[in-house]
């Protein structure tokens, strides 16, 4: 053994260059392996529990604390310029930063054909019209918008727009899915639509600022129809109606889909029934939406349709179009370094993500994380990339419950959901992904009693941490998010020091929902909580109530319990 080292040793000395490739492949390897450990953003349960002096509050029992591990948060710089849509596709390194170089496999001309080939395959569905011309600031489809810089195909940005009820779909730089009933902007050379899907390598989905658009033959009649709106009520004319809604057509025979079509070919995400005539507009401060009449004062049949009500003069009904309100879809980052950083806390399951949607939606502004997820990137939250102290964002998203990484920030919005559902939800976010549900195995099986005994203590201990250590707390419940969320975030945005006008935040009222909220739970066919588990949650329960109304807060709403 020894004269093998002795070898070694007189090798490397008469050859230091090799020597010191090796010790750099060895550090790079080990790089890689930090890297790919730090990208996981999952909360893991520590081996030992913190004192319980560190945790408990005033009179308050302790009851244990679980704490997420750090995350790995990447600063990345995003490159300057109009469009707010980052890149995030593989690049060599002797590719410029910028977006001006589309990724050339073959050249432009071969993934023109291999589009062409898959376009084919596509005719029994949708029609390829061809490459149009796209600008930012003005969309050339202005329906309904999603991004996915991992995952997006042809098939399914048509099926989203088709699903809808829109006419054409269009695809741009590889990942962005754009819905519409009206093209509003001329063609492009065919050349300039030249970047592969990043979900299908073998399609073409658009260029930089470019659209592939296409004419879905199947979207389903009755999807078009007034069904695929949305309906908001019944309310009084407003003042000045003519501003307030500026379009305007007399139907003698009116009918719903009639006036939600007028509307929809007009662009407006409003259509207002008053009688035998037609309005449209955006909600706005002269007709805000927020004060419903009873229906029974809009119930006047219609002329072309027996069965359907239209309204009157006096009184509208009002259904929300497909059409997409872009007086709050745009976002950048922070003009300047943020002089406060702001906590966005919550328990995992509370509604996080969401209430990130919603910032960004009135503040115009990204919102960061204390965690990287690429999942969350890929989906337009462009922040996440940012390390959480760069003060380029909002506010940043954190599940952070110690004293240290608490006192880290100089304020903080914090939201909590009734524990029942923001254990269901998060279990389902565990097990199924952002959007998706646990499988029933999971259920039945030993995960989930385990994740009640691990998570459901840390439902509380995140909320006794934060009122204890955070500074300028604003307490905000989910349920009052969702009852009344003009008002709430009123509150939020003030507390961003952020003056956000009116018309942004009734705008957000028409686009709340985003890409990440889960469309209910799935109703199991059992209550996956046991009486032990519901006695348990319900003592956390009574011991945060007892924690806000110490501190003059409003307790928790009376539908957490009983259960």
């Amino acid at each position: 053994m020894a004269k093998l080292l002795l070898k070694l040793q007189r090798y490397f000395r008469r050859r230091p260059v090799r020597f010191f490739t090796l010790l750099a492949l060895y550090l790079a390897a080990g790089s890689l392996v930090f890297l790919h450990s730090g990208f996981s953003g999952e909360p893991t349960v520590p081996g030992s529990p913190r004192s319980p002096a560190a945790a408990e509050g005033p009179g308050l029992p302790y009851l244990g604390v679980m704490q997420l591990g750090r995350g790995f948060k990447a600063a990345a710089t995003v490159p300057a310029g109009p469009r707010r849509h980052g890149p995030w596709f593989k690049s060599s390194s002797k590719e410029p930063s910028d977006r001006g170089k589309a990724r050339d496999n073959g050249g432009p001309q071969s993934r023109a054909l291999r589009g062409r080939s898959g376009r084919e395959k596509e005719e029994d569905r949708a029609r390829y019209l061809g490459c149009y011309e796209d600008n930012t600031r003005q969309r050339t489809l202005r329906g309904m918008s999603f991004f996915d810089y991992k995952k997006m195909t042809v098939f399914r940005c048509q099926d989203n727009c088709a699903e809808r009820g829109y006419l054409y779909a269009g695809l741009e730089f590889g990942a962005e899915c754009y819905c519409g009933h009206k093209i509003q902007a001329p063609n492009a050379s065919e050349s300039e639509c030249n970047m592969e899907c990043k979900g299908e390598r073998s399609n073409t989905c658009g260029g930089i600022n470019r659209l592939s658009i296409y004419r879905l033959e199947l979207a389903q009649e009755s999807a078009r129809r007034y069904g695929s709106a949305i309906f908001r009520g019944c309310f009084r004319r407003p003042e000045n109606v003519s501003i307030a809604l500026p379009a305007s057509q007399l139907m003698l025979n009116m009918s719903v889909d009639k006036c939600v079509d007028f509307c929809t070919e007009k662009e407006f995400p409003l259509a207002a029934l008053a009688g035998t005539t037609c309005r449209c507009g955006f909600p706005s401060t002269l007709f805000p939406l927020h004060e419903r009449e009873d229906e029974q004062l809009c119930a006047h049949k219609c002329a072309a349709e027996e069965f359907e009500s239209c309204g009157s003069a006096e009184f509208l009904l009002v259904y929300q179009t497909q059409v997409q309100d872009n007086r709050c879809m745009d976002r950048r980052f922070l003009p300047s370094r943020a002089k406060q950083l702001v906590a966005l806390a919550s328990f995992p399951g509370a509604g996080n993500t969401w209430a990130r949607h919603l910032i960004e939606l009135a503040t115009g502004f990204y919102t960061g994380s204390y965690y990287f997820d690429g999942s969350l990137y890929n989906k337009g939250f462009k922040g996440e990339r940012d390390h959480w102290r760069s003060g380029r964002t909002i506010c940043i998203k954190t599940h952070e419950s110690g004293q240290k990484e608490i006192e880290s920030f100089d304020a903080a919005i914090l939201l909590i959901r009734n524990p029942y559902k923001a254990l269901m939800a998060e279990f389902n976010r565990k097990y199924g992904g952002h959007i998706g549900f646990a499988a029933h195995a999971h259920w039945k099986g030993k995960e989930w009693p385990e994740f009640v005994a691990n998570y459901a203590p840390w439902w509380a201990t995140h909320t006794l941490d934060w009122l204890r250590y955070g500074r300028k707390v604003l307490v905000v419940h989910f349920e009052d998010l969702k009852r009344d969320l003009f008002a709430q975030l009123q509150r939020m945005v003030a507390l961003l020091g952020v003056a956000a006008c009116e018309d942004r935040l009734l705008c957000v009222e028409g686009q709340k929902d985003g890409n990440f909220k889960r469309s209910g739970l799935r109703k199991l066919e059992y209550d996956p909580y046991t009486p032990e588990m519901r006695k348990a949650i319900g003592g956390y329960i009574r011991t945060v109530d007892a924690a806000l109304k110490l501190r003059n807060l409003s307790g928790v709403p009376e539908d957490y319990y009983p259960r």
